[in-house]
C-alpha cells in the first residue's frame, strides 16, 4: 500500500469537518440529535436552545474569561439581529439543562474515543484505566454549605464547601470515563464509597490502575471475579507486615501470599454479599523503591517485576489530568452559587476536557502517535486560535499543529507539595468576613 493511500485510510478515521464553525455551534459534532433533545425538553426561547445554550456554557469552560457576560457579548456580536445582552435569559436557560444529558454526552465522547483507540496503544490489546481522588471548593453560599460542607476541622465561617470527586480516566487516551462526586466529610462519602458506585464501567479483561487507598479484599476479590487485573500499591498495614521469606517466592522482593477473609465486612455490604465473598484470595507482592505494590498479575513469565513496575508509572497520568482539569480549564474552584448549578458547572468542564482529549485523539490519529504525547494546554490554545479563525484555517492544519508541541518525559517525577512564591503579603481572613468588615468600620485597616 503507497503513502497516500495509507493517509487516506487513517484520515477516515478522523472527523476532518469537526469543530468548523467560528460561532458557538461546535458542540453539534460531539451531540447526537437524540442526546439534544434530552438536554432540555421545556425550551422557553429560539436565541438559548438548548444546543446553543451547552455551547456557551462549553465556551465559559475552555475561556480564560469564563464569565456568564463574555459568552452574552460573544453571542450578540455574531447574531444578526440585535438582543439584549443581559445575562439573566442565558442563565435561566443554562438552568433548564438537564445534568443527566450532559453527563451522558461526555460519558459517551470518552467511551467513543476508546472505541477509536489504535490496538498498539493498549497494554497487550487490553483496556488500562486510571482511578483517583481530589477535592474541589466551590462559592461560600448557604446553599453550597448545607450540600458540601466544609471540613469540619475549620471554624465555621472561615472554610469553603468542598466536594470530593473520584474519577476513571482512560491510559490510552485521557478522556474521562466516569467521576463520581459526593461530600468532603461524614459516614459513607470517602474515595472507596464513591468508586464503589462506578464498578459497572468495567468490563472482563480491563486493567485497574490505583494507590494504596483502593487496596481493599472487597475491590480486589471483585476485580478477580470479573476477570480485572488490578495493580494497586499496598495498603499501609499490610505493607508494614510485608515479608518476602514466605509465601510462593517468584524473586527478589517478589511472591505471592494468600489474604484472609476479613471478620469484618464494610459498611457498604449487606449480609448476603459478604457471606458470597471468597474465604481467601491470592495475589502478588513486589516491592519497588519504598512502595509495595499488589497484583493479581501471578505469573512471572508473562509479567516480569520489571513490566508491572513500567506499567503502574503510567498511574502518574492521571494526577497531571486533574491538573489539566482544575488548572487548565481553571476548575479549582466553583463558580456557580447552588449545589445543582455547581454540578452542572463540573460536568460541562468535563465535556470540555474531553472535547479537547478528542480533538487531540484526532491530532494523534492522524500523525501516527501517541495522544499522551501531545501536549493538552497547547491544544486548547490551538482549539481557541482555530474557533476564531476557522474560516482561514483547515482543519488538518490544526491537527498537524496540535501534534507539533509533544510533551516531556514525566516518568518518575517526584515534586513537593507546596509553593515558593507567596500570592500577596495579606493574611489570612481568620474570623467571618461580616465581623472583620465590622472591626474595619470601626477601627479602619490595621496597618501592615
Amino acid at each position: 500500500m503507497s503513502y497516500n493511500q495509507r493517509l487516506s485510510n487513517l484520515q477516515k478515521n478522523v472527523s476532518t469537518n469537526k469543530l468548523k464553525n467560528a460561532d458557538l455551534d461546535f458542540i453539534e459534532e460531539f451531540v447526537s440529535e437524540e442526546n439534544i433533545s434530552k438536554l432540555n425538553s421545556n425550551n422557553k426561547t429560539p436565541i438559548y436552545t438548548p444546543q446553543k445554550t451547552l455551547s456557551m456554557f462549553v465556551s465559559q469552560a475552555i475561556n480564560q474569561d469564563g464569565s456568564c457576560q463574555n459568552v452574552v457579548d460573544k453571542l450578540a456580536l455574531n447574531m444578526e439581529k440585535n438582543i439584549c445582552i443581559s445575562t439573566s435569559g442565558y442563565c435561566k436557560a443554562r438552568g433548564r439543562l438537564s445534568l443527566v444529558a450532559i453527563k451522558n454526552i461526555t460519558k459517551d465522547i470518552g467511551k467513543k474515543d476508546e472505541d477509536r483507540v489504535n490496538f498498539k496503544w493498549k497494554f497487550r490489546g487490553r483496556n488500562v484505566y486510571l482511578v483517583d481522588g481530589t477535592t474541589i471548593a466551590m462559592a461560600d453560599t448557604e446553599a453550597n454549605q448545607t450540600a458540601y460542607p466544609q471540613p469540619s476541622f475549620q471554624k465555621e465561617g472561615l472554610g469553603f464547601p468542598i466536594c470530593r470527586l473520584v474519577g476513571i480516566i482512560s491510559l490510552a487516551t485521557g478522556s474521562i470515563i466516569d467521576i463520581n462526586i459526593g461530600t468532603y466529610g461524614g459516614k459513607g462519602t470517602g474515595e472507596r464509597m464513591l468508586f464503589l458506585d462506578m464498578l459497572h464501567n468495567f468490563k472482563k479483561g480491563d486493567i485497574i490502575l490505583a494507590d494504596a487507598l483502593y487496596s481493599t479484599y472487597s475491590f480486589i476479590s471483585f476485580a478477580i471475579e470479573k476477570g480485572i487485573d488490578i495493580i494497586f500499591v499496598q495498603n499501609g498495614s499490610r505493607a508494614k507486615k510485608a515479608d518476602f521469606t514466605t509465601g510462593e517466592i517468584l524473586g527478589k522482593n517478589d511472591h505471592i501470599i494468600t489474604l484472609k477473609r476479613p471478620k469484618d465486612k464494610p459498611e457498604w455490604m449487606n449480609e448476603e454479599e459478604a457471606k458470597n465473598r471468597p474465604k481467601e484470595l491470592k495475589i502478588r507482592e513486589i516491592k519497588t523503591g519504598d512502595k509495595i505494590l499488589i497484583t493479581t498479575f501471578l505469573d512471572k513469565k508473562t509479567m516480569s517485576v520489571k513490566i508491572i513496575k513500567k506499567l503502574y508509572k503510567e498511574r502518574w497520568h492521571i494526577e497531571v489530568d486533574f491538573r489539566n482539569i482544575k488548572i487548565t480549564l481553571g476548575l479549582s474552584t466553583f463558580k456557580c452559587k447552588t449545589p445543582e448549578m455547581v454540578e452542572k458547572e463540573m460536568w460541562t468542564h468535563f465535556l470540555a476536557y474531553n472535547i479537547i482529549r478528542s480533538l487531540m485523539l484526532d491530532s494523534a490519529l492522524y500523525n501516527k502517535m501517541l495522544p499522551r504525547e501531545i501536549s493538552f494546554k497547547n491544544s486548547l490554545q490551538l482549539y481557541l486560535h482555530y474557533l476564531a479563525n476557522s474560516t482561514q484555517i483547515d482543519y488538518i492544519k490544526l491537527l498537524r499543529l496540535i501534534a507539533k508541541k509533544e510533551i516531556g518525559n514525566r516518568g518518575g517525577r517526584i515534586e513537593p507539595r507546596a509553593i515558593k512564591k507567596r500570592h500577596n503579603a495579606y493574611p489570612l481572613l481568620m474570623k467571618t468576613r461580616d465581623v472583620a468588615r465590622a472591626e474595619v468600620l470601626k477601627n479602619g485597616h490595621p496597618k501592615q
